[in-house]
């Protein structure tokens, strides 16, 4: 049986515990509300590009002048999976949700004898991968300096997969990451975003109109469809920072409430013991004086 001392010792190293994952949990509170308005800021302008991409796209099906970006290599044997995770833990499954449907993904492709590439943003997603595709993993792109997402981070990401593309590096590349929904709903979720695969036939989403471009409709897509990617990058990366705060801030308060369970035992058996060893000296008093 632990002693006094011991027992005190842990409640209050309990308590201790207690203390952190309340600010902790205080603190994604806070981080939430920023990140939760700017991945929702994000999703019309994402869409609208998609949709504006799809109607161009639609005016030069089948044309032998189409970007690569936009009609593809004519192949899928080579798959890029682009798996954005957090840098950091204490968030729950919020990684391995990613990383175990990024995983899956690979798992059916290598299994139809494609092969299989991995580009990781996040050390978390990074560390989980590398114990079974180190070999896979072309590149680790970290964040951990950065202290708000700028587009000019997605840029740089998307510079790198647009310039692998053109040096025939692969064939399809898959988007991996978290969509916000609520603090406890976070959506992993998977996305083509090269060659595009557009939601919805563009002329129905933009009710119908046909529009005339100036200039050629492939002279836009030349500089729409690198703008494209990133964008989806951005719109990704501000997703998983909502989610990620939202599944931590909901990580922490489970933690916090276990503690307190955790200090009421203690804190019960404490008692008992001390109950334990007054009730056994007054014994021993009595049978001494009882003696005499």
């Amino acid at each position: 049986m632990p002693s006094l001392k011991d027992l005190r010792s842990r409640i209050a190293s309990t308590k201790a515990t207690q203390k952190i994952t309340r600010a902790m949990q205080m603190v994604a509170s806070s981080k939430l509300r920023r990140a939760r308005a700017a991945a929702e800021a994000a999703r019309p302008y994402a869409g609208a590009m998609d949709k504006v991409l799809g109607n161009i796209a639609a005016s030069v099906a089948g044309s032998g002048e189409a970007p690569r970006l936009l009609r593809g290599t004519g192949s899928d044997n080579t798959h890029l999976l682009l798996v954005c995770t957090a840098e950091r833990g204490l968030c729950g499954a919020f990684n391995t949700a990613i990383v175990r449907l990024a995983r899956d993904r690979a798992i059916a492709l290598m299994n139809e004898g494609k092969e299989v590439k991995f580009f990781c943003v996040g050390r978390k997603g990074y560390d989980q991968l590398k114990r079974t595709y180190e070999k896979q993993i072309v590149e680790m792109v970290d964040l951990r300096s950065v202290r708000t997402l700028q587009f000019e981070n997605a840029r740089m990401i998307a510079e790198k997969i647009i310039a692998l593309f053109d040096k025939f590096g692969f064939d399809v590349c898959t988007l991996f990451y978290s969509r916000f929904r609520s603090v406890i709903a976070q959506v992993p979720t998977a996305q083509q975003i090269i060659p595009p695969v557009f939601e919805a036939d563009a002329a129905e989403a933009l009710g119908g109109a046909v529009y005339e471009f100036e200039p050629d409709a492939e002279d836009i897509l030349h500089d729409l469809l690198p703008r494209n990617v990133a964008v989806q990058i951005f719109r990704a990366l501000l997703e998983n920072a909502a989610s990620f705060y939202g599944a931590q801030m909901s990580a922490m308060d489970n933690a916090t409430r276990n503690a307190g369970d955790m200090i009421r035992r203690q804190t019960l058996t404490y008692n008992r013991t001390r109950q334990a060893m007054i009730t056994k000296e007054l014994i021993e008093i009595i049978s001494g004086a009882e003696a005499l």
